[in-house]
């Protein structure tokens, strides 16, 4: 497993790692107090819970150039396996593909409109036609930028989505 966590979250360093990242426990509150009282005591106490691997790293923003703290949690706990630099990517790309999915459920389809087919097929259709049209406005966004070499992915899908839909001259006059 792989997610983020605030930034606020206490996670104490029980083992550093070559990658940069480093494991820790995931406490309680009932053994964050237990810790407390041994440690008011001035007795020693091994901290108990699932053991993580955390990956903390800063995303600069392009306008303001300040950083944006990232810090993810895995159950992933040799580096061997996964690096600290794979996860983060893979975290992010998972990212991408749920923003495209809000692009298509609430801002393409509208969050108030439920599929308006009744049969299985007709269903598939309507999914299939949501799809076809997203990839379309994808595809023209990429044209748009393409020739200057922008990212694609830092364009507004709703802008380019209002713009398609002034441009379209008329609507389907059948029912899907």
């Amino acid at each position: 497993m792989l997610w983020r966590v605030q930034s606020a979250l206490k996670l104490h360093v029980v083992t550093d790692l070559a990658d940069g990242s480093y494991l820790s426990v995931l406490l309680t509150t009932i053994e964050r107090q237990r810790l407390r009282r041994h440690e008011a005591r001035g007795l020693h106490a091994v901290p108990r819970g699932p053991m993580v691997r955390v990956i903390e790293y800063d995303i600069t923003n392009r306008e303001t150039h300040s950083g944006s703290p990232i810090r993810l949690i895995t159950t992933i706990l040799d580096p061997e396996l996964a690096s600290a630099t794979e996860l983060a990517a893979v975290y992010h790309q998972r990212w991408e593909f749920e923003s495209s999915l809000a692009e298509i459920e609430t801002r393409q389809r509208g969050s108030y409109r439920v599929l308006r087919s009744h049969s299985p097929e007709m269903v598939r259709q309507e999914i299939w036609a949501l799809l076809l049209t997203h990839y379309a406005i994808r595809a023209l966004m990429y044209e748009a930028t393409n020739p200057d070499g922008l990212d694609p992915l830092r364009m507004s899908f709703i802008r380019t989505l209002r713009i398609v839909r002034r441009h379209v001259t008329g609507q389907a006059g059948f029912s899907p």
